[in-house]
Order: structure tokens, then sequence, then C-alpha cells
């Protein structure tokens, strides 16, 4: 594999999981899009306007990537679905090793 390429899973609400891979540097929004992952709207295009890209990730990704912005957290604040400690947006998270095997689940409101 393409050291390059980053490996991850999406998780739907009704666990069903959507292994997925992309190029470091791409947004897991983006990479949802290309796999035509449901669930992921983005309906402004990732310019984090909308909150329709909202994903959880696993606390152990959470911890190893880049805290979200201070814009991030402030359109978290008014997602449609429940926010937790993990939320982010999906248009904000781009592709690295540290992402490599994360489970990104994608809340049941968005569906």
């Amino acid at each position: 594999m393409d050291s390059q390429k980053i490996r991850f899973i999406f998780v739907s609400p009704d666990e069903t999981q959507h292994e997925v891979e992309g190029a470091a540097g791409e947004t897991v929004m983006e990479v949802a899009y290309a796999n035509g992952i449901e669930g992921v709207a983005a309906e402004c295009g990732g310019s984090m306007s909308c909150g329709t890209c909202h994903v959880y990730l696993d606390e152990a990704t959470f911890a190893r990537i880049q805290a979200p912005s201070e814009n991030e957290n402030d359109m978290l604040d008014i997602v449609s679905s429940e926010r937790r400690p993990t939320s982010r947006l999906s248009c904000q998270v781009k592709l690295e090793q540290a992402l490599a095997g994360a489970q990104v689940t994608i809340p049941d409101s968005q569906f």
C-alpha cells in the first residue's frame, strides 16, 4: 500500500462499516463524498458554514490529531445532531497517518 494513502472506516448508525482510503492531505469529507458515504451531506462544500458533515471520531484518533479550531468549535455548537467530546466537522479533518485505522461514526440524525 502506498504510504501516502490512509485507510479508515466510516461507521453508519446501524453499525455498518465502510472501509475507505484517501490520500494524505484530503479531508475526511472529501473521502466520504468520493466513496458515496451516506450521511455526510457537506451542503456548504467544506466551507465550515453548515455543519452537515459532522462526525464522531473514536477517542484514540481524536486524541492523536490537532484539536478543532475556535471557528470549528463554534460551528459544532450548532450542529443538528448531539455534540459529543469527539465531535468534528469532517471538512476540517485532513488525512494524515494519525488517522490510519480510525473509526468515523456518522450521527443518525444525518440520515
